[in-house]
């Protein structure tokens, strides 16, 4: 583990950071930069918009697909091989979307892209965590949470600039020479992996795989669905809403018996409470943002007229203020633990939210960007502090399984978000677009009480020296 020095992080640690943070920000941006040149690639491929849209569907999957198996093979090949393998393969499939010839072979493409970033994103977790270790999870999760909340932001304004200067190409290259320079530097600053010998030869799963992977798969192909057609009961969303449900209760049963080999994820990783807690809390903070974040674009040009980087520009303040609030309440959840902060910061973007419940077209919209702040600030105290106390609580065999969990969730609570937004968008917004708008936002401020009530499960403040728990074993007596 790295070290740190008081209250400053050591050089090596930081170096770390910075490196797994370039690597982890190409998905972050290329996941919201390409939705924003949907319509360019269908003109570009003469392609309809339902088929393009599988450019960003395919790569959703292929996300979901890979996040399970990242679990078992982190410690199995290795973080820092993975880690590599990761960056090499989003590197690969960027470069070959780049220079697709027709939109089969992009969306081809796009898949191998999702295969990486599925392999890079949770693993970026599961360094850090060891990294830093329990007593700073909180302030290493805080700086972390810098990218991943102006990556969403950020992803339509820069892929805005590339379409209305460069070719639709760039979209994808943009994340070569950033994959390049993440590759070269963590070859010199992820910590090596032990050698074999010392490494766990768990089997992997394969009837786990079979069941968790395509049932994930399926929930997030169901979501997807009902976002495009803003109906739940097409067959288009009901055949892989129950074709995963029936995948997942099959895994948690599957789970239960084996006994040959670790399942790919415990079910008594939900034992613990504060796990629990968190992998919720974040679900829902998932399902509040990519609500927002769908949103707000769209009712800056559907009722104020402004164009697609305008208004991109317009929700950045939402990124800015958790960005800026999410390394303060990191570090201050190390010392009074992750309950009050996250509940605090609950209201105060509650507060924000419903300033939006009340736009309509003449609302001065002054007042929406310090709205959209004061949401984002109140974002980044709920976060950082969330993800820092799982962390802190999960012992170090369980948290690859528990960086997979996480990341699981809260990919599904942003799937659900979208899903939802679009249904009211198509239920209420059809008569009058305002009053739509405002019924998301009313949605909006329901999730944040949930988020509110299952915030009082989170743990409290630290011990002076963090509990060490110990990992669940098996009726054999045996650690998992």
């Amino acid at each position: 583990m790295l070290r740190t020095s008081g209250d400053r992080l050591d050089p090596a640690l930081s170096r770390l950071i910075v490196v797994l943070l370039l690597g982890g920000m190409m998905g972050l941006l290329d996941g919201t930069m390409v939705a924003v040149g949907v319509d360019t690639l269908a003109v570009r491929f003469h392609a309809s918009l339902s088929t393009v849209g599988w450019v960003a569907t395919g790569y959703l999957l292929a996300v979901t697909a890979a996040i399970p198996l990242t679990a078992w093979a982190t410690d199995r090949i290795g973080a820092k091989k993975l880690w590599l393998l990761g960056i090499g393969l989003f590197l690969f499939g960027s470069l070959a979307s780049g220079a697709a010839w027709d939109v089969r072979s992009l969306i081809a493409f796009r898949v191998i892209q999702g295969l990486g970033a599925g392999v890079v994103d949770p693993l970026m977790l599961v360094l850090l965590a060891r990294a830093a270790g329990p007593h700073r999870a909180g302030r290493v999760m805080g700086l972390m949470g810098i990218v991943l909340s102006l990556g969403p932001v950020l992803g339509p304004v820069i892929g805005g600039i590339i379409l209305d200067g460069l070719s639709w190409r760039w979209m994808f290259f943009i994340n070569v020479p950033i994959g390049v320079v993440a590759f070269l530097l963590s070859l010199r600053t992820v910590p090596a992996d032990p050698s074999p010998s010392e490494r766990p030869r768990t089997r992997l799963d394969v009837i786990g795989l079979a069941l968790i992977a395509p049932g994930a798969t399926a929930l997030i192909l169901a979501l997807s669905q009902t976002a495009e057609r803003a109906q739940f009961t097409h067959p288009a969303v009901l055949v892989p809403l129950g074709g995963g449900v029936a995948l997942l209760a099959g895994y948690a049963a599957h789970a239960r018996r084996v006994q040959d080999r670790p399942p790919l994820i415990d079910p008594r990783l939900f034992t613990h409470r504060g796990f629990v807690a968190s992998v919720t809390v974040m679900a829902f903070v998932g399902a509040m943002m990519f609500s927002m974040l769908f949103t707000l674009p769209l009712y800056y040009q559907q009722t104020q007229g402004h164009g697609a980087l305008t208004a991109g520009l317009l929700v950045a303040p939402y990124g800015v203020g958790a960005a800026v609030a999410m390394p303060i309440a990191g570090r201050l959840s190390d010392q009074v633990g992750a309950r009050s902060l996250a509940r605090g910061g609950t209201i105060v973007a509650a507060i924000g939210v419903l300033v939006f419940t009340q736009v309509d077209v003449a609302t001065d919209e002054r007042w929406l960007v310090v709205a959209a702040l004061v949401v984002g600030l109140g974002s980044g105290f709920v976060g950082a502090p969330t993800m820092g106390s799982m962390y802190r609580t999960l012992p170090s065999s369980l948290v690859p399984q528990g960086s997979s969990v996480l990341y699981m969730l809260n990919q599904l609570g942003a799937s659900v978000g979208v899903a939802v937004v679009a249904h009211l968008l198509e239920l209420i917004g059809d008569d009058d677009p305002v009053r739509g708008f405002q019924g998301v936002f009313w949605w909006v401020t329901g999730v944040l009480v949930v988020v509110l009530a299952v915030a009082s499960l989170l743990p409290g403040r630290p011990d002076g020296n963090v509990r060490r728990h110990r990992p669940p074993r098996s009726q054999a007596g045996k650690p998992l």
